[in-house]
């Protein structure tokens, strides 16, 4: 089975203007390896103004999508930043013998008063 291709609207619509000056369909689709019926549809669009519609939606979107993009790499980098120094933290202080290994016994507590009398 053959996979679903996408095109932009720019090509849809360089399409429609090739047809619409006088290509045939038959070349058209043999040249871009297309379907006659598509290009059929795209023609409908472009001339009922609905893939200036599909282009603005897809400004749009990209509009949303740039500044998305730009803030999750930069949470991304400090991630990674975070990462590094808390690696160094580890590896900064050697562990003393009588240190406790795990991560959840915590620091060894000190002799309260009662216990010392």
């Amino acid at each position: 089975m053959a996979k679903h291709r996408t095109h932009s609207v720019e090509f849809k619509r360089q399409v429609s203007q090739e047809y619409l000056s006088g290509e045939t369909l038959h070349g058209l689709a043999k040249r871009h390896d297309i379907s006659r019926n598509l290009i059929r549809i795209w023609v409908e669009k472009f001339q009922a103004g609905a893939l200036d519609e599909d282009l603005a939606a897809a400004d749009l979107l990209q509009d949303y999508e740039t500044p998305r993009i730009a803030a999750l790499e930069r949470l991304v980098g400090k991630q990674a930043l975070e990462l590094e120094f808390l690696k160094g933290a580890l590896h900064a202080r050697p562990r003393r013998r009588s240190e406790p290994t795990s991560a959840i016994a915590g620091p060894a507590a000190s002799p309260s008063r009662k216990d010392v009398g």
